[in-house]
């Protein structure tokens, strides 16, 4: 299989509400494709879903390495501080999400 398979299957185990399986898909993809934002977001959604906060900051701080620029990747990171209990740093990452949206 290639990146975008393991991509389209991580997004329907995903779907599928199959977490623990989409996470192995979309680390795949990343073992093949380092670059590739949506196997991130996926990555660290499913994370999320599954309670494991700790590990989805790092996975979405690495998406934002990529690109900075990405409102999307700032407001999961927002999100998941929310979780967290960080309000300063959730906001902060709000405010980026918003900026870049415009």
């Amino acid at each position: 299989m290639n990146k975008q398979d393991f991509l389209n299957k991580g997004f329907q185990r995903f779907a599928e509400r199959r977490y623990e399986r989409a996470i192995l898909l979309f680390r795949k993809a990343l073992e093949l494709d380092s670059l590739l934002e949506p196997a991130y977001s996926g990555l660290s959604e499913s994370l999320n879903r599954l309670g494991r906060i700790d590990e989805a900051i790092p996975i979405v701080k690495k998406w934002i390495e990529i690109n900075r620029n990405d409102p999307l990747a700032h407001m999961a990171l927002s999100r998941l501080y929310v979780q967290k209990g960080m309000k300063e740093k959730a906001e902060e990452e709000m405010a980026i999400s918003r900026f870049l949206a415009r």
